[in-house]
């Protein structure tokens, strides 16, 4: 009986946890500039399986804190997978990050990290989502970032198309793609592949769930329309601190105080306006200076000046300026408030010298979050997209990748 007892506590105990998800996790506000990508410069940790993933974040503390990292695998709805550690990690984590070094010749001192996987200590067995922690050495998680390993089972084709539906004929984009499953020897696939879709590598903007239209031999077709559309958004506000003393097109003024200060032109409110093609990095951040050669280490820390005009549709809600570089976070950092001086909404950010994309974002009293209400959507936007085709073979545990797709709105049609 007590054997029956701890059986039935266990199924709980696992049903439990596994319907929790695992989500990335913001840092304090002295964990700065978190860079995390593969092979590629977008900052988005997509790799084939032996690939290498590489982690760079700055302390501002400049204490040389020992941090460690652990890794979680996840199935495609990102609840934890049913399987051991083992069976997805060689070696171990929850070992010291041992690369780091201190800032040189910097007014704002920091510590600056970096984590390569694989490496001598840990080797990823297995395809899937995966969630990294970042803990400090008294054992509390500092943050945590999602990355995904795939492998080339399958092939992808995509395109991007003009929304069919007339209400969304100007602002929405579609994506529609085909699944070729000819090399991969799957069983079922029409019922165990799943698919989710991302814009411009941001994970709150994913569409998964979709079931394929129909099939033809060994090919799953995904021509919707309304299932697989995202609004278009606009190209996004950019700025370019890497010479520290030099005023530009978005820059008007630049002061030293303790740190440097430079402070932006006031962004215009362009959701009425008529679209207009400005070339962007879809969000992203790109750390450099000309003060130095070691952007790691010798980039200085300023502090950015935002203002935005005040309107009503605003209301009383909240304004926030965000993107890749705070992993499009809301919260008191980021957060603008109404100067009655100037009638803008105005904000500081402290940031690594490079070049930065950013978007203005609302959050309304009920808590919903308002991406493009600000800069407006169209159609034409030029967007990246990412496919992931996940899918579970009989008898496994766990949800693998294999294969992805990409497409990218400039090459749109109707």
């Amino acid at each position: 009986m007590p054997n029956k007892i701890a059986y039935i506590l266990l199924l709980t105990c696992g049903w439990l946890w596994s319907q929790d998800k695992l989500v990335e996790v913001e840092p304090p506000a002295h964990i700065k500039t978190i860079i995390f990508k593969g092979p590629t410069e977008d900052q988005f940790p997509l790799v084939k399986i032996g690939e290498t993933i590489t982690l760079e974040f700055d302390d501002l503390n400049a204490t040389e804190e020992d941090y460690y990292y652990q890794i979680k695998h996840a199935d495609y709805d990102w609840k934890p997978s049913r399987i051991l550690k083992s069976q997805y990690l060689s070696g171990t984590d929850n070992q010291r990050i041992l690369d780091y070094e201190n800032s040189y010749s910097t007014l704002q001192s920091y510590s600056n990290y970096k984590l390569r996987l694989p490496n001598e200590n840990t080797r990823i067995r297995l395809t899937g989502n995966y969630l990294l922690e970042i803990y400090d050495s008294r054992d509390d998680l500092v943050f945590a970032r999602r990355f995904v390993v795939y492998t080339d089972r399958v092939t992808v084709g995509a395109q991007v198309k003009r929304s069919r539906d007339f209400d969304y004929l100007y602002t929405k984009q579609s994506v529609q793609f085909n699944i070729n499953t000819a090399n991969a020897n799957l069983v079922n696939p029409k019922q165990e592949v799943k698919v989710a879709l991302i814009q411009n590598y941001d994970w709150a903007t994913i569409i998964d769930d979709v079931k394929p239209q129909f099939t033809l031999g060994q090919q799953l077709t995904y021509k919707y329309d309304k299932e697989t559309s995202f609004f278009g958004g606009n190209e996004y506000f950019y700025f370019d601190t890497k010479d520290l003393r030099a005023p530009s097109s978005a820059i008007h003024k630049i002061s030293l105080e303790d740190l440097y200060h430079h402070y932006l032109f006031t962004n215009r409110i362009r959701n009425q306006d008529e679209y207009t093609y400005n070339p962007d990095i879809n969000g992203d951040f790109i750390v450099r200076t000309l003060q130095g050669t070691d952007v790691s280490r010798e980039a200085e820390y300023t502090v950015v000046h935002f203002s935005l005009p005040y309107e009503e549709f605003m209301g009383m809600d909240k304004v926030y300026v965000h993107g890749k570089f705070n992993n499009y976070a809301i919260n008191e950092e980021n957060q603008l408030s109404f100067n009655p001086d100037t009638g803008n909404m105005e904000g500081q950010i402290t940031m690594k010298q490079g070049f930065y994309n950013y978007k203005y974002a609302i959050e309304r009293e009920n808590g919903t979050i308002e991406t493009n209400t600000i800069g407006g959507d169209f159609h034409f936007t030029e967007n990246q997209y990412l496919i992931l085709v996940y899918y579970r073979d009989f008898g496994q545990r766990y949800d693998s990748v294999i294969g992805i797709g990409t497409a990218n709105s400039k090459d749109i049609s109707n």
